[in-house]
C-alpha cells in the first residue's frame, strides 16, 4: 500500500509562498496556498520595484551584514525563478546598470556610500555565482559618474555624487503572471483564496506527530503534516497563536508606487536616492516604468502585532498621491515627469511590508537601515518565514523545501 502524501498549509501567495508550493508541490507534497486576497499575487509581489539585490542600497548598514546576507539569494534569483515559472526572464530586467545618486540630505555621506559600494562589488565579483545572476556580475564595479552625467540625469543641486553598479530590476507584474500560470498549472497545489487566517493549532493532541489545523475564515477542514506561514501581513500574530513568540524590532508598513506604462519609448534611468526617506526610477524596457517617493508613497506603519488598520483611500486621495510622488521624484530626476506625462496607463499600487527594522529612514541610527534579520523560525513542523527581500524569497523557498521534504519523507 502506497504511502499517503504528506499535506502542507502555506500562508501567503506571494513570491515566498508561491515558491514555497511550487517546490513543494513538484516534490510530490499536497499543498493547500491560503490567502485574503481573491488571487494569488495581489499584494507587494506584484507592486514592487523587483529590484534584485546584491547589497548596495545597505550602506546605513555599518557591519556590512546585509549585503553578504542579500548577496547568494540574488546572484541565484535568475536560475531559482525561470525553474519556479518554466520560462527565461527575457527582456523583462531592466536593460541598464543601476545608478545610485546621493542626496544632499543624505544619512551616510557620500564618501562612505563610496566606500560600501565598491566593498560590495567586490564581493559580487568575488563569488564563484557572478556569474549566474540576472546579467553576468563577475566583473562587478563601481564606475564614478562625472558632474556631466548627474546634471544629465539628476538635479546637480540636489544630488551630491553618483556611482553606476552592476545592479538590476525585474518587472514584478509579469513575473507575478507567471507565477499565477505555474500555480494553476499544478495538480497537487489547492488555492484557498479569499480565505483569512487567523490562527494555527494543534490538530489532535500536543505530541509531535499531531499535525496541524488552520483557523480561518472561511473554514478549511484538513489536517496538515506541516504549516509554512509566509504571510506579511498579520504574520506575527499568527505565529503567537502556535506559540511562537515574535522577533523584537518589526515594523508593518503600507506602501504604494506608480506603475507607468507609456505611448511611446521615453529615455530615462533606473536610478536611487541614497540613503534616507527618498525614492527610486526603474525603466524596465522604455515604455514600462516604477515611480517612487517614499514619504509620499508610505500610507501606514505600525509596530503593533497586527498591522495598523488602513481606509480606503478615496479617488482623490490617491490622486494626491500619485501627484506627490512625480512631483517630489520628478525635482530631483526631470525624467520621472516625462514618463508621467507620456502615460498611456499609470496604476498606484501597493501592499504591505514586514521588515525586522524600525524608525525613520530620516535617522542614521534607525534599525531599518539593516536588513540582514530574515529566516526560517520552528517550531516542530510549523515553519515562519521572515522572507526579508522580494530577490530572497526563491532561494529561501528552495532551502526551506528541502529541509521539510527530509522531515517527512
Amino acid at each position: 500500500m502506497s504511502r499517503k502524501a504528506p499535506r502542507v498549509a502555506v500562508l501567503g501567495a506571494g513570491i515566498m509562498g508561491s515558491s514555497v508550493a511550487l517546490f513543494l508541490a513538484r516534490r510530490g507534497f499536497e499543498v493547500t496556498l491560503i490567502d485574503a486576497a481573491p488571487a494569488p499575487f495581489s499584494g507587494a509581489s506584484r507592486w514592487n520595484e523587483g529590484k534584485i539585490h546584491l547589497g548596495y542600497l545597505y550602506a546605513g548598514d555599518e557591519t556590512r551584514a546585509t549585503a553578504s546576507r542579500l548577496l547568494p539569494a540574488g546572484l541565484r534569483f535568475k536560475a531559482l525563478t525561470e525553474e519556479l515559472i518554466g520560462c527565461g526572464l527575457g527582456d523583462r530586467v531592466t536593460p541598464a546598470d543601476d545608478v545610485y545618486l546621493v542626496h544632499r540630505n543624505t544619512v551616510v555621506e557620500a564618501a562612505a556610500v563610496e566606500r560600501h559600494l565598491r566593498h560590495v562589488a567586490r564581493l559580487v565579483g568575488d563569488h564563484p555565482e557572478a556569474g549566474r545572476y540576472v546579467v553576468d556580475a563577475s566583473r562587478s564595479a563601481v564606475r564614478v559618474l562625472d558632474g556631466r552625467e548627474i546634471a544629465a540625469i539628476a538635479d546637480p543641486q540636489q544630488v551630491l555624487a553618483g556611482f553606476a553598479v552592476r545592479e538590476r530590476s525585474i518587472e514584478t507584474t509579469w513575473i507575478a503572471d507567471r507565477f499565477v500560470e505555474a500555480l494553476a498549472g499544478e495538480d497537487r497545489i489547492v488555492l484557498a483564496m479569499d480565505t483569512r487566517v487567523a490562527g494555527v493549532r494543534r490538530a489532535g493532541g500536543s505530541g509531535a506527530d499531531a499535525g496541524w489545523s488552520v483557523a480561518c475564515r472561511p473554514p478549511i477542514d484538513t489536517r496538515f503534516d506541516a504549516v509554512v506561514n509566509a504571510l506579511w501581513e498579520g504574520s506575527p500574530a499568527v505565529d503567537a497563536t502556535v506559540g511562537l513568540s515574535p522577533e523584537a524590532g518589526w515594523s508593518h508598513r503600507y506602501r504604494l508606487s506608480l506603475f507607468v506604462h507609456t505611448a511611446r519609448p521615453v529615455a530615462a534611468p533606473s536610478a536611487v536616492l541614497v540613503t534616507g526617506p527618498f525614492g527610486d526610477i526603474k525603466n524596465y524596457d522604455g515604455r514600462h516604468f516604477y515611480l517612487y517617493w517614499y514619504d509620499a508613497g508610505l500610507m501606514a506603519e505600525g509596530r503593533g502585532i497586527e498591522p495598523p488598520l488602513l481606509a480606503e483611500l478615496a479617488p482623490e486621495a490617491r490622486q494626491s498621491v500619485s501627484t506627490a510622488i512625480v512631483e517630489r521624484l520628478g525635482g530631483l530626476i526631470p525624467a520621472a515627469t516625462a514618463v508621467f506625462a507620456d502615460k498611456t496607463e499609470a496604476r498606484l499600487e501597493g501592499g504591505w511590508v514586514f521588515a525586522i527594522g524600525q524608525g525613520s529612514l530620516a535617522d542614521r541610527t534607525a534599525s531599518l537601515h539593516r536588513r540582514d534579520r530574515f529566516g526560517v523560525r520552528r517550531l516542530g513542523t510549523y515553519f515562519s518565514v521572515n522572507t526579508g527581500k522580494y530577490s530572497t524569497a526563491p532561494w529561501l523557498a528552495r532551502q526551506l523545501a528541502d529541509e521539510i521534504s527530509a522531515m517527512l519523507r
